[in-house]
Order: structure tokens, then C-alpha cells, then sequence
């Protein structure tokens, strides 16, 4: 079992910077495959970045290409999105998931855990 916790959201203005935090209880994170996603209101949920066991490989979705970054820290247990240069499209709930794979993830469905989302609200 894997359960997750994410940290960090808030209200900003548009070009400004937040890091999410997404830290995993169990012994096993090194075991998982890490990714965020997110959801506005009245839009389905769709898949933002994710990273590999050991933090080699990283996949991102076009929309956030060159402005955000997943890391992870496995001594830490935890999970980073750091977010630049914000949007106000990028304004959504947003979740983090563990897959327990070897590769990088992007189906949602292929994850096994999610957290309970934190609120970002990019404002223009």
C-alpha cells in the first residue's frame, strides 16, 4: 500500500512559480513510477508529468513543456512538480499517482494510487 499526500498548491499570478510536493508513505517508493495530473472544473482529468523509479527518464505533456519539472527524492519518499512561468490555464486540481512499474508512466489507468489533489489557481 501506497498512500500519497500532496502539498504546495495555492493562488498565484500568471509568470509566477510553485512546487508541488507529493510525499509516500510504505517502504517500497523507489518500486514506483511517479506522475501528476490535473483537473480544471467541467474538463476531464489529463495527464501533466511523470517519472521513471530512479528519476532517468521524465515525460511531459506538451502544455507544460519547458515550464515544468518532476524530480523525485527516494531517501525522501517524495515527489516534485516544479511549475514556472504559470498560466492561468493551468489552473486545475492537482493529483499525484504511483504506478508500480519500472517505466514512465502516462495512463491514468495504469496508476495504482492517487492522492487527494491540491488546489492550484493561476490568476491573469
Amino acid at each position: 500500500q501506497v498512500q500519497l499526500v500532496e502539498s504546495g498548491g495555492g493562488l498565484v499570478q500568471a509568470g509566477d512559480s510553485l512546487r508541488l510536493s507529493c510525499a509516500a508513505s510504505g517502504r517500497t517508493f523507489s518500486s514506483y513510477a511517479m506522475g501528476w495530473f490535473r483537473q480544471a472544473p467541467g474538463k476531464e482529468r489529463e495527464f501533466v508529468a511523470a517519472i521513471n523509479w530512479s528519476g532517468g527518464n521524465t515525460y511531459y505533456a506538451d502544455s507544460v513543456k519547458g515550464r515544468f519539472t518532476i524530480s523525485r527524492d527516494n531517501a525522501k519518499k517524495t515527489v516534485y512538480l516544479q511549475m514556472n512561468s504559470l498560466k492561468p490555464e493551468d489552473t486545475a486540481v492537482y493529483y499525484c499517482a504511483a504506478a508500480y512499474s519500472d517505466y514512465v508512466i502516462r495512463g491514468a489507468d495504469e496508476y495504482d494510487y492517487w492522492g487527494q489533489g491540491t488546489q492550484v489557481t493561476v490568476s491573469s
